[in-house]
């Protein structure tokens, strides 16, 4: 899929260290980090594309973004696919990328019959939650979690 000279596909073999910069990226800034284990373990599912799906953006041939996202059943609707990570190279920033990347998850997700399309991010992420509001809807959910 392209869209605007970003170019959306699986994520394949290739990808690994691309991938793994992003995805760094990511965890950087919300502040986290994971073991090499876990880098290896999501690399894996997303190769295997059952549980854990993944898609990169591309411009010009080179990574500049990814996002990860599963579906999982709904008590209330039918099959549900929950976005987990979003991420763009600063330097891809503004360039459509987060816009293509949610609406490829979205076209996914309704060829596969999903209900929805959701996901979350933290309330002081201006920027990202700028391009939310144009192509979602918040519908004032709190995220609390328990940590095991």
């Amino acid at each position: 899929m392209t869209q605007d000279g970003v170019s959306i596909d699986r994520l394949s073999p290739g990808d690994r260290a691309e991938w793994e910069v992003l995805f760094r990226g990511y965890l950087d800034f919300y502040r986290r980090e994971i073991t090499p284990e876990m880098y290896e373990r999501a690399w894996t599912a997303f190769l295997d594309d059952t549980v854990m799906h993944a898609f990169g953006a591309r411009t010009d041939g080179r990574l500049v973004g990814i996002t990860h996202f599963l579906v999982h059943a709904s008590t209330t609707a039918p099959d549900v696919c929950y976005l987990q990570d979003l991420f763009t190279a600063p330097e891809a920033r503004g360039r459509g990328v987060g816009r293509a990347l949610i609406a490829a998850v979205t076209d996914w997700a309704r060829e596969r019959d999903c209900s929805r399309v959701y996901w979350s991010t933290q309330e002081t992420n201006a920027t990202a939650r700028r391009l939310y509001d144009q192509v979602a809807v918040n519908r004032g959910f709190i995220l609390y979690q328990i940590a095991l």
